[in-house]
């Protein structure tokens, strides 16, 4: 039964929610509505336990002085600060929480992002060399957007901007919409086989 019951609840919750979008009638549409709030309050839980989670190993590894426990330790440090300026001040805007997540984690984000260029830019040089004729087409086309983007580019060629956006917004948005779509069927075919019992993977088992 330990198996079978949340089989069952996930079968007719599934069947609910994908009959919510076909029918809309009230008899389904109310109670679709109710299991959607149900689920926001699972979440809400969720992240409550997420960060339960994150204290307890973040603190775990500075007792024992694991690796990089100086790191662990700011994580929980930064988590307990935000969290008391939280509560104790509110989150209203221009705040101190507020100034706080605007002049402590966004510049602090930024500073990631901007290390990660180097990063991708690395990869991009791997990734550009001119090995295969698929890898030659690859490099010639991101040279092309690149110029394309610069002011440089301009001055090359007049027209070079307008074609940069066209390889953008007629090939390369065709790529994308192509892989949005496999994506969205990879979603379908995985929620019908959770909804039909065949992934179980949820339940705890392979």
């Amino acid at each position: 039964m330990k198996n079978e019951v949340p089989i069952a609840i996930a079968f007719f919750t599934g069947m609910l929610m994908v009959a919510s979008l076909f029918v809309p009638h009230p008899v389904i549409a109310t109670p679709a509505s109710v299991v959607r709030q149900w689920a926001i309050i699972i979440t809400a839980f969720a992240y409550v336990l997420g960060v339960a989670n994150i204290a307890r190993i973040s603190l775990h590894a500075v007792s024992k002085r694991q690796k990089d426990w100086q790191y662990k330790a700011a994580l929980v440090a930064s988590l307990i600060i935000m969290a008391s300026i939280g509560i104790g001040f509110g989150i209203e805007s221009g705040g101190t929480f507020d100034w706080a997540y605007l002049n402590m984690y966004v510049p602090m984000q930024a500073t990631m992002f901007s290390l990660l260029a180097f990063y991708i830019a690395s990869a991009a040089y791997r990734a550009f060399r001119a090995r295969s004729p698929e890898a030659t087409f690859l490099l010639v086309t991101a040279a092309i957007v690149m110029l394309g983007r610069v002011p440089v580019g301009e001055k090359i060629w007049s027209g070079l901007p307008s074609f940069t956006e066209w390889i953008m917004e007629v090939p390369n948005m065709a790529a994308k919409r192509g892989i949005m779509i496999g994506a969205a069927l990879g979603a379908i075919s995985t929620g019908l086989k959770m909804i039909l019992g065949l992934e179980r993977s949820y339940l705890g088992g392979d």
